[in-house]
């Protein structure tokens, strides 16, 4: 495990905490990773409430968990995500680090209770479905822009399910995919993060 003062390295900038994965996957975190700076706003918008559960949709390698966990350690951080390689480097990366209130589901989150988990988080998880496959991750999924509406009308109707006072934190996410039901109570990384709380 590694010590607390090194610890606070990694967790210091993009570039030193990208050196916790390997070469391929570091070379994916400008398009593909949340930004640590991003985790950490969101993770306070999340943890209003101690011992809240948060979900991230499509948590990749996990650097929104396990950011948000190190800065919020009073609340739980699960990612939800389909590719088990990405699972098996998130579950290696939380191991080093020893954050102990992230973990990670392989799955599809179609799939998942959302009565289990009070907050959530998503940085435009279904967008690789519409963009050249040059910018894919990888081709272990399926891609396809039926699959882009399929999982953005799920994601509406599970949103809009929960209730009232359930925050939502998203990053370059498009806005009319969010049900009316949700205030937008405030915007920062030019206008890119924005922060919800559903009022009905």
């Amino acid at each position: 495990m590694i010590s607390n003062t090194t610890k606070e390295e990694f967790f210091s900038t993009n570039k030193n905490f990208d050196q916790l994965y390997p070469p391929p996957i570091r070379r994916l975190s400008n398009l593909h990773w949340t930004p640590i700076e991003v985790a950490q706003k969101a993770a306070h918008f999340l943890a209003a409430t101690p011992g809240a559960s948060i979900l991230d949709i499509g948590s990749g390698v996990g650097k929104f968990c396990l950011n948000a966990g190190y800065y919020s350690a009073e609340c739980n951080f699960f990612g939800v995500e389909q590719r088990s390689s990405l699972v098996a480097i998130a579950n290696q990366v939380q191991q080093q680090l020893g954050i102990t209130n992230a973990s990670f589901i392989h799955g599809n989150f179609t799939q998942l209770d959302f009565s289990a988990f009070d907050h959530f988080y998503f940085y435009n998880p279904f967008y690789e479905n519409l963009v050249d496959e040059s910018l894919h991750i990888d081709d272990s999924i399926a891609h396809s822009e039926s699959l882009y509406d399929y999982y953005a009308t799920n994601l509406y109707t599970l949103l809009a399910t929960r209730p009232p006072g359930t925050r939502l934190a998203t990053y370059q996410s498009s806005h009319t995919r969010i049900p009316s039901s949700y205030q937008l109570v405030s915007t920062d990384v030019d206008t890119l993060f924005s922060c919800w709380i559903k009022i009905t």
